[in-house]
Order: C-alpha cells, then sequence, then structure tokens
C-alpha cells in the first residue's frame, strides 16, 4: 500500500448516513490525522469501513469537496486532502455580517446537500446571503439536490427588549417600534420562503422550509451551515434615530445586524502544529455545541410562527 496512503479502520457495526461519513473524515482533517496533500483510501475501503454503499461515500466526499476540503474528488484515483485544508478559521478576522454571510453561505450551496439553521432577529442577512444562490440556480450554475432550512425568529406576542424606546415613558412609541420590526420580520421570512418554495417547482430540488417562534429577544444571531460550521454575532445596541413615524424623530435602543460582526468557527483550524490540532478542536467543539443549543430550542420552548 502507497505509504502516504491514509489507513482503514476497523468496519464500523452499524451503517453510516453520508453527513456521518463526512463528519468523521473531517474531523480526521481537523485532528491532522489526514494530511494536506494525502492521499484519501478509495470510496470502496470507505464504504467498507463505514459499512454503507459507494453510493453515500461519494455523498460525502462530495460534501468536503464543496467545503475545499478535498481536490480531485471526481477523478479516478482516490481524492487528495487538499493542500490548504482548513487555514485557520479561528484565526480569520470576524466580519460584518453583510460582508461575511454570503460567500460562507455560497460555499453551503456547493454541497449537493444544503442544510442552514438560522436564529436571528429579523433573517433580512440571511435572505440576501440566500438570494445570491438563488440566482446562481435559475442562472443553471447550481443545483443541490435538497435545501433545508430551520429559522428561528422571536415571537410577535413577547415584549422586545431591543428595539426599545430611549425614554421608558414613551410606551406608545414601543409600539410602534414592535410593529416595523414585525412589518420586517414579516416580510423578510415570506420573501425567503417564497423564493427557497418556488425551486420545487422550476428546478424540482427537494426544499424543506419551517419557522419557529422564540419566547425571547436573541442578545445574539447564529448561523449553522451544512452541520460544519457555525458563524456568530452580537447584537450590539446603539442609539438610533427614527424618522419615518412622523412628527418627532423617535430615538431608541436597536442593532443593526447586518453590521454586526459575525466570526467563524469551523472543525479543523489548522492542522500543522500541536496549537493549530488544538484550535480545531475548539471550533469543533463550538460547533457541536452551537447545534445542540439550537435543536433543544427548536424541540422544546420554541412554537409556531405564522408570517402573518
Amino acid at each position: 500500500m502507497d505509504p502516504e496512503h491514509a489507513s482503514v479502520r476497523e468496519p464500523r457495526a452499524s451503517r453510516a448516513s453520508h453527513r456521518e461519513i463526512a463528519d468523521e473524515l473531517r474531523s480526521r482533517i481537523g485532528s491532522g490525522a489526514l494530511r494536506p496533500g494525502q492521499r484519501m483510501p478509495t470510496q470502496a475501503e470507505l464504504a467498507e469501513e463505514f459499512g454503507v454503499e459507494r453510493g453515500a461515500v461519494r455523498q460525502a466526499l462530495d460534501i468536503l469537496h464543496a467545503e475545499r476540503l478535498l481536490t480531485g474528488v471526481s477523478k479516478g484515483s482516490p481524492a487528495r486532502v487538499a493542500e490548504d485544508a482548513w487555514p485557520g478559521w479561528s484565526a480569520a478576522p470576524p466580519q460584518p455580517t453583510v460582508v461575511g454571510l454570503g460567500p460562507r453561505v455560497a460555499a453551503a450551496f456547493a454541497a449537493p446537500q444544503v442544510r442552514i439553521d438560522a436564529l436571528c432577529l429579523t433573517s433580512v442577512s440571511l435572505t440576501l446571503a440566500v438570494g445570491e444562490q438563488l440566482r446562481l440556480i435559475h442562472a443553471g450554475e447550481l443545483k443541490p439536490a435538497k435545501i433545508d432550512v430551520r429559522v428561528l425568529l422571536p415571537s410577535r406576542r413577547i415584549e422586545l427588549a431591543f428595539p426599545t424606546p430611549v425614554d421608558p415613558a414613551n410606551t406608545g412609541d414601543g409600539g410602534l417600534l414592535h410593529e416595523r420590526w414585525l412589518a420586517v420580520r414579516n416580510a423578510q421570512g415570506l420573501v425567503l420562503r417564497q423564493n427557497l418554495l418556488a425551486l420545487r417547482t422550476t428546478h424540482g430540488i427537494e426544499v424543506r422550509l419551517a419557522f419557529r417562534a422564540l419566547p425571547f429577544t436573541p442578545p445574539v444571531k447564529l448561523y449553522l451551515l451544512n452541520e460544519a460550521e457555525a458563524l456568530f454575532a452580537y447584537y450590539t445596541l446603539g442609539r438610533h434615530e427614527q424618522r419615518e413615524f412622523g412628527g418627532e424623530p423617535l430615538q431608541s435602543y436597536d442593532a443593526d445586524g447586518t453590521r454586526s460582526m459575525l466570526f467563524a468557527f469551523g472543525p479543523g483550524a489548522g492542522t500543522r502544529d500541536a496549537g493549530a490540532r488544538d484550535a480545531g478542536a475548539r471550533d469543533a467543539a463550538f460547533v457541536a455545541e452551537s447545534r445542540r443549543w439550537f435543536d433543544a430550542l427548536w424541540e422544546t420552548i420554541s412554537s409556531d410562527l405564522e408570517l402573518t
């Protein structure tokens, strides 16, 4: 066997899904067990190891190829770990959401099966980022087989922590701010839903989209992409002035979510030394815990949400 060839582990007793296979191989790349430039096991060897058909292996490799962790996936010989695999998510500087979210969503849409979980205040940034990928789908440049999106938004029935009037005595102004937020939340959600679900008819893509309502105002926003990356930002409050209500300008405390600084976390952040491997393990743990946190909110205290 080629000495640079990655070793194959003992076959698993239970059949793994393609996402579980991708998670395991991604973890090996992150830990340094699979090094940049190293040849991967053949699809047949991976299928034997994980106890699955080769189709599931191909799907897993396609996911890692879309994440730029593998090269040569479509060729006859085994794929290789990309030379620049996981150059260092933790070391990457944060970017405003309107700048940083789009490229990561684009990478997620390069996979055959797209999964996005989002917790946010209005979904404005998500709708913008997804919109560019829908344009590419309509242009024939992309065609994922499946898109699965879940969105957690604040309930219309709660008293929002923000936006809120600077002067707490202006309770009427609070009602106006709530109405404006609700209008934006519903409008953006409806656009996202209409555009995504239209892909079923226009392109035959399997699409699932669900919204749930939270009983609190989220102080942070979170995006989970293909169960592999977590993008996290704080809603930092500032003093804003609203002029659209007529009369005196309305002073409020609010956050501009499109400018919130977005921090990116992904497993395997760096693979070339012990410190980088530690950072990769930390990122992987953050992604996994963020997924558990989102799922817990979705399955427990959230409720049905209507975009009306």
